[in-house]
C-alpha cells in the first residue's frame, strides 16, 4: 500500500455519512452491496479483514500529528484508534485460538502416544502389532461410526413380551403435548417437539410398556396453567395389539418435577443450580414408579428404567447422576454444544470468554457435557459432521482412541478401565400422520386459485386461518412462496436471506416470501438478540420496498404448521433453512413430507438430509448471491422442482419416528445392560429388640416390606407374598409362624460377596430401614497433618443432643457420618471422642468408596464390613491397576520422581479408592485439570482433594458422598428428602455437591477453618452449583448450643421447595 491515503478518504465518507462510530457487534459480511453502498460497514470489513496494524498505527499518528481544533479532526482521531484497537483485539484473539488449538492438538497426541503405551503392556507382540495397526487406521480421514448390522439383531415385534421403563429428561422450555408454543423463546424451540414426539413414538413400539418424559414443573403466572400440572398423558395403550389388556400406567407421560422457585419460569442459564433438586424430585418418581410397575408386570419385583436418556447438557447432567444412583445405563443427545457455542463466539472475537461464560454460563454447561460422556453408554447424533467436528472437541471423547479400545473390547482384551463412550448416528423421526402425499398432475397448478377464489369469479373454498394470515401481506398470494421457518435468532441468518431476495430482481417478480418467526406480542418485550433481528427485517422490508412481497405473522400455532407447509406446496413454492450452522435440520424433513424442495445451509446437518433425500440444494449461507440463485433455480425451473419433489417422498420414510425407535431400541440393546441388583440375602429380617417399642405386630412388619418367601428364602427387598395374603390362603399363617420365630430366635449367617467372608452376619436390616428421618454429618475438620480435630468431637456430641431434645422425632432419627477418613481410622476417631460406633446407623467413608452400616455386618470382634451391594453399585468403569499407574505418572512427572508431589496412602485406599499423601502442595494438580487429563486416556473416575488438602483420593466415577445418600435412598427407600445434611462453610473438594439438592442442608460457619476447595478448579463454578435462595438451606453460628442447633433443624424440617 503505497500511504494510506485512502485510509483517511474512507474515514472522511463515513463522516460525511454520519457515522459517528463504529458498530463492533454488526456480524461482518461482503457489504459492497449492488446499488446501496454503506461506507461505514464497507470500511469496518477492509480495515479489520484487509490492512496490517502497523499501517493502521501510522494512519493514527499522522492523523495526531496534523489536528487541528476542529471537532471533525477529532472525531477522526477517535474513530482511527478505536479501529486500531479493533483489529489488534480480533488478531490477538486469533493468534491464541492457534495457540490453543496447537497445544490441544499436541496433548492430544501425548495422550494417544500414553494410552497406547499401557494398553500395549499386557499384549503378546503380535497383538502390539495389532494395536500399532489399529491407531494407524484410526487416523484415516474419514470415521466411519455404523457397526456391522449382522453383529446386532434388530428390534422386531416378537419383543412385544418385554415391559421396558424408559425415561427422557428434557429440563428447559416449556414442555407439553397439544399447541406446543414453538419459537416463543430460545428454549422452547425443536428440541421440545422432539422429545415429546419420541416419547410418543417409543411408547408406541414392541416391548416398551411406559415412557417417562421428565421435565421443569413451572406455576408462574407468566406461562399457562397447563405447565404447573404435574402428570400430562400423552398416549396411553389399555390394550396391545392382540386385545390383551396391558395395564393402567402404561403409554407416554410427560413428569413435571418441581426444582428452583415455584412460582419463576427460568431460562436455560439460570437452572444450574437446582439441578440436584430435580434429581432427588426425580428418584423419589422413579422409585415409586418402580414399585408400582411391579405390581403391574413385574411379578411384585421392581420394574428399574430401562435407560435413562438425556437431552442437552442440564438434562444430561441430570441423567448422569440418576443413572449412578440407580445404576441403570445413560443414553445422551447433546442437540447443541457448548464447547462448539464457545468456539464460535471466540472466533467472532466480539466478548471475552469472561464475559461469554457470564452470559452463558458456558463453563458450567461444558463441565456437564464433560460428565455426561463419562457416564454414557451411548451418544446419539443426528449426523456424522457433529461426531466429527463438535464431540471431537471435548476432553471425554476422541475417534482414534475410542477405534483402539472398541478393537480391543471385541477381542476380548483388557482396556485396564479406559472406556469411550459409542457415537451412533439416528437422525429424528417426523410424524407424517398429517401429511398426505399427492401424485404429481397438471391440474395440482390451479388448486390454489381454486380453494381462495379464482379470476373467474368463483367463491373461496373454506381455507385454514393460517392461510388468510399469510395471504393478508401478499399482493399476488398465487406466486411461489419461499418458506422460512425457525426462531428470529442471529444464527438462523434471516437477515441476509432477505437481502438475497430483495437484491434479486427476478426472484421477486417470480416469487413470493414467508417468514414464520416464532410468536410475539410486542418486539420491545423480546430478547435482545430477538429483537434486534426483528427490527432488522422490518428494516430491510421498507428499504428494499417489499411490501406486498414478504409475509411476516405475529402469530401461529403448533398445529398450523402442517397448514402452512401445505399452502407453500400447493403454490409450487421452496423451503429454505439458511442457518450459519444447523445441527440437523428437522424442518427440512418436515418440508419434505409435504412435498417442498429444499435450500439448505450446507453447515451440519442438511448434508447428511440432502444425501438421504436428494431433493433440493445446498448453499453457503454467508454467501448472499448463491442462496438468491439457487431459490431461483428451483422456483423457475419446474421439471427440476418436480424431480425434488418426488425425490422428497420417495425417501422421506427414511425419517419416520417407527424407523427410528427400531434403530434407537437396537442400538441401545447393545448396551450393557444394568439395573439395582441386590447381591445380599439376608435371611428372614428379624425384627431386633427396638421393635417391641414400636408396637411390633404384623402391620409393622408389612411396612416395613419385609419379603419373607413361603420357602424360607428371603431377600433385603422381598414381602409377603401377595397373592397369598389377598386370597386368604392358609399359608399366610406359616409364613406369620415364621417370622415371629425369626424373631425370638436370631440367625445367623455366612455369606461370601466380593472377596470377603462375612461371618456371623446378624439376620437383620440395617436399622435404616425404619428411619423416618436422618441426620448426616459431613464436619470436614482437619489439622495440618489431615487429622480429625478435637473440637469435630464437642460438636457431635452437641449435635446428638440437639436431635434427642426433639423427644417427638428422637426415636425416629437416625445418624451417619460421612468422611474421607478410611473405616479404621473413623473408628479410632470414635474411639477417642468416647462416641459409640452404635450411635450412627451408617458411615460412609474413604470419601463415599464404602458403606457400613454398624450392627449390621459386624463380626464378633466388632470388625464392620462393607455394604456388599454399594460395592457393585459403584463399580461401573472402574479401572484400579491402570488408574493407578496413570496418577502416578500425572502426579508425578518425569524429572520431578526424585522430588514426588505424592506418595499413596495404603491405609486409606480400598478396592475403589486410589489415596495419596499430597507432599508438595505447590505441585498439585488443581481437580479440574487432574479429570481432563484422565478423560482424555479414556479413565472415567471422580479425584478429589481432602483433609485439609493433605491427601488426593480417586474413587469410581458414580462414587460420592453426594451419590452415596442417593443409594440409601434407593436401597433402604429412606427418602433423601428427609435427610439433614450438617456441614461446615468449606470442607473437601466434593463440598458443593453436598450442599444442593432435596435435602435439608445446615451449614456451620466457623467450624471448619481450612479446606480444600482451593484446589477445585480454575474458574469458579460455585454460584452455577449452589443455589443462592433456597429454602432448604440455613446456616448457623459456630460454637452454637444444642438448644440452637435444635431450634435450626426444626425450622429446616418446615422447609419445603
Amino acid at each position: 500500500m503505497a500511504g494510506n491515503e485512502w485510509i483517511n478518504g474512507y474515514l472522511e465518507a463515513i463522516l460525511d455519512s454520519g457515522a459517528a462510530a463504529i458498530e463492533e457487534q454488526k456480524p461482518m459480511v461482503d457489504l459492497r452491496e449492488r446499488g446501496h453502498f454503506n461506507p461505514t460497514k464497507y470500511f469496518v470489513e477492509e480495515v479489520v479483514t484487509g490492512v496490517d496494524e502497523t499501517d493502521l498505527h501510522r494512519t493514527w499518528i499522522k492523523v495526531v500529528a496534523t489536528r487541528n481544533a476542529r471537532e471533525r479532526s477529532s472525531r477522526l482521531e477517535n474513530m482511527c484508534w478505536r479501529i486500531w484497537h479493533l483489529t489488534r483485539k480480533k488478531k490477538q484473539l486469533e493468534w491464541e485460538e492457534l495457540q490453543r488449538l496447537a497445544k490441544r492438538r499436541w496433548e492430544r497426541e501425548l495422550v494417544r502416544k500414553d494410552a497406547t503405551e499401557d494398553l500395549a503392556e499386557d499384549l503378546s507382540e503380535g497383538e502390539k502389532g495389532d494395536t500399532v495397526s489399529e491407531l494407524i487406521h484410526a487416523e484415516t480421514p474419514r470415521v466411519s461410526f455404523h457397526s456391522n448390522a449382522s453383529s446386532l439383531e434388530l428390534w422386531s415385534d416378537d419383543k412385544k413380551e418385554k415391559k421396558l421403563y424408559i425415561i427422557l429428561i428434557s429440563l428447559h422450555g416449556l414442555v407439553r403435548g397439544e399447541n406446543m408454543e414453538l419459537g416463543r423463546d430460545s428454549d422452547t424451540g425443536g428440541q421440545v417437539k422432539y422429545v415429546v414426539e419420541l416419547s410418543r413414538a417409543l411408547a408406541k413400539m414392541p416391548g416398551v410398556y411406559r415412557v417417562d418424559l421428565f421435565t421443569r414443573q413451572v406455576l408462574s403466572p407468566e406461562v399457562d396453567w397447563s405447565y404447573g400440572e404435574p402428570t400430562e398423558m400423552l398416549t396411553t395403550a389399555s390394550e396391545d395389539a392382540d386385545g390383551n389388556d396391558v395395564g393402567e400406567s402404561s403409554g407416554a407421560y410427560i413428569i413435571r418435577i418441581p426444582f428452583g422457585p415455584r412460582d419463576k419460569y427460568l431460562h436455560k442459564e439460570l437452572l444450574w443450580p437446582y439441578i440436584q433438586e430435580f434429581v432427588d424430585g426425580a428418584l423419589a418418581h422413579i422409585l415409586n414408579m418402580s414399585k408400582v410397575l411391579g405390581e403391574q408386570v413385574g411379578g411384585g419385583q421392581p420394574v428399574w428404567p430401562y435407560v435413562i436418556h438425556g437431552h442437552y447438557a442440564d438434562a444430561g447432567d441430570s441423567a448422569a447422576l440418576l443413572s449412578g444412583a440407580l445404576n441403570v445405563p445413560m443414553v445422551l443427545t447433546g442437540h447443541s454444544l457448548g464447547r462448539n457455542k464457545l468456539e464460535q463466539l471466540l472466533k467472532q472475537g466480539r466478548q471475552s470468554k469472561e464475559d461469554i461464560n457470564s452470559m452463558y454460563k458456558i463453563m458450567r454447561r461444558i463441565e456437564a457435557e464433560e460428565l455426561s460422556l463419562d457416564v454414557a453408554e451411548l451418544v446419539i447424533t443426528s449426523t456424522q459432521q457433529e461426531i466429527e467436528e463438535q464431540w471431537g472437541l471435548y476432553d471425554g471423547f476422541d475417534v482414534k482412541l475410542e477405534k483402539i479400545l472398541r478393537a480391543r473390547a471385541r477381542r476380548g482384551v483388557n482396556c485396564h478401565g479406559r472406556y469411550m463412550p459409542r457415537m451412533v448416528v439416528i437422525p429424528p423421526g417426523m410424524d407424517f400422520s398429517s401429511v398426505v402425499v399427492q401424485e404429481d398432475a397438471s391440474e395440482v397448478d390451479g388448486e390454489l386459485p381454486t380453494v381462495i377464489g379464482g379470476t373467474d369469479g368463483s367463491s373461496p373454498k373454506a381455507i385454514p386461518t393460517i392461510w388468510s394470515e399469510v395471504m393478508r401481506f401478499l399482493t399476488n398470494p398465487h406466486k411461489p412462496m419461499i418458506l422460512a421457518l425457525s426462531r428470529p435468532d442471529p444464527k438462523k441468518n434471516i437477515t441476509t436471506l432477505l437481502k438475497a431476495f430483495g437484491e434479486c430482481r427476478p426472484l421477486r417478480e417470480l416469487a413470493n416470501l414467508t417468514l414464520i418467526m416464532g410468536n410475539r406480542d410486542d418486539i420491545d418485550e423480546m430478547t435482545g438478540g430477538n429483537a434486534s433481528v426483528l427490527i432488522t427485517v422490518l428494516k430491510l422490508i421498507d428499504k428494499y420496498d417489499l411490501y406486498g412481497l414478504v409475509a411476516y405473522p405475529k402469530h401461529h400455532k403448533q398445529t398450523d404448521v402442517p397448514d402452512i407447509y401445505r399452502l407453500a406446496a400447493k403454490t409450487k413454492g421452496v423451503f429454505i433453512n439458511p442457518a450459519l450452522v444447523e445441527p440437523f435440520g428437522l424442518t427440512l424433513i418436515e418440508a419434505a413430507a409435504h412435498g417442498l424442495p429444499m435450500v439448505a445451509t450446507k453447515n451440519g446437518g442438511p448434508v447428511d438430509i440432502q444425501r438421504a433425500l436428494n431433493n433440493g440444494l445446498l448453499v453457503d449461507p454467508h454467501d448472499q448471491q448463491a442462496i438468491a440463485d439457487a431459490l431461483l433455480k428451483l422456483v423457475s425451473e419446474k421439471n427440476l422442482w418436480h424431480d425434488c419433489r418426488r425425490n422428497g417422498w420417495k425417501n422421506i420414510h427414511l425419517y419416520s419416528w417407527p424407523e427410528h425407535c427400531r434403530t434407537y431400541l437396537t442400538k441401545v440393546a447393545a448396551c450393557r445392560m444394568r439395573h439395582p441388583q441386590w447381591k445380599t440375602d439376608t435371611p428372614g429380617d428379624e425384627v431386633s429388640a427396638e421393635v417391641s417399642s414400636l408396637n411390633d405386630s404384623l402391620k409393622d412388619v408389612h411396612d416395613m416390606s419385609l419379603r419373607l418367601s413361603v420357602d424360607d428364602k428371603a431377600s433385603l427387598t422381598g414381602s409377603l407374598d401377595p397373592v397369598a395374603s389377598s386370597s386368604g390362603e392358609p399359608d399366610v399363617q406359616d409364613q406369620v409362624k415364621r417370622v415371629l420365630s425369626k424373631i425370638k430366635k436370631p440367625e445367623t449367617n455366612s455369606k461370601e460377596n466380593e472377596g470377603v467372608k462375612l461371618e456371623n452376619v446378624p439376620s437383620k436390616y440395617p436399622i435404616l430401614r425404619r428411619r423416618h428421618r436422618l441426620v448426616v454429618l459431613i464436619l470436614d475438620c482437619y489439622d495440618s497433618n489431615g487429622l480429625p480435630e478435637k473440637k469435630m468431637a464437642q460438636i457431635i456430641q452437641d449435635i446428638f443432643k440437639a436431635v434427642r431434645l426433639d423427644t417427638q422425632n428422637a426415636k425416629f432419627t437416625g445418624f451417619a457420618i460421612s468422611t474421607a477418613m478410611p473405616v479404621s481410622e473413623t473408628m479410632e476417631f470414635l474411639k477417642s471422642a468416647k462416641i459409640q460406633v452404635n450411635e450412627f446407623d451408617a458411615l460412609i467413608c474413604g470419601s463415599g468408596s464404602e458403606v457400613y452400616y454398624p450392627g449390621t455386618y459386624t463380626a464378633e470382634d466388632g470388625k464392620l464390613f462393607a455394604d456388599p451391594d454399594y460395592a457393585s453399585h459403584i463399580a461401573f468403569h472402574w479401572g484400579y491397576e491402570g488408574l493407578k499407574k496413570t496418577i502416578w505418572k500425572l502426579m508425578n512427572p518425569e524429572g520431578e520422581q526424585k522430588s514426588p508431589c505424592a506418595e499413596e496412602d495404603v491405609k486409606s485406599s480400598n478396592a475403589h479408592c486410589v489415596a495419596y499423601f499430597v507432599k508438595e502442595l505447590s505441585k498439585a494438580k488443581k481437580v479440574d485439570d487432574l479429570r481432563q487429563k484422565l478423560r482424555m486416556r479414556g479413565l472415567r473416575c471422580h479425584p478429589m482433594y481432602c483433609r485439609n488438602s493433605t491427601r488426593m483420593q480417586v474413587v469410581p466415577l458414580l462414587a460420592s458422598r453426594a451419590q452415596a445418600l442417593r443409594y440409601l435412598f434407593v436401597r433402604w427407600r429412606l427418602n433423601v428428602a428427609n435427610m439433614f445434611v450438617i456441614v461446615g462453610e468449606t470442607g473437601d473438594t466434593d463440598y458443593e455437591e453436598l450442599i444442593a439438592g432435596a435435602h435439608k442442608t445446615l451449614i456451620m460457619k466457623e467450624v471448619v477453618t481450612k479446606g480444600s476447595e482451593a484446589l477445585l478448579r480454575t474458574t469458579d463454578l460455585r454460584n452455577d452449583i449452589i443455589p443462592s435462595d433456597s429454602p432448604l438451606i440455613a446456616s448457623i453460628k459456630g460454637g452454637a448450643t444444642p438448644e440452637e442447633i435444635s431450634e435450626a433443624l426444626k425450622a429446616l424440617s418446615k422447609a419445603s421447595l
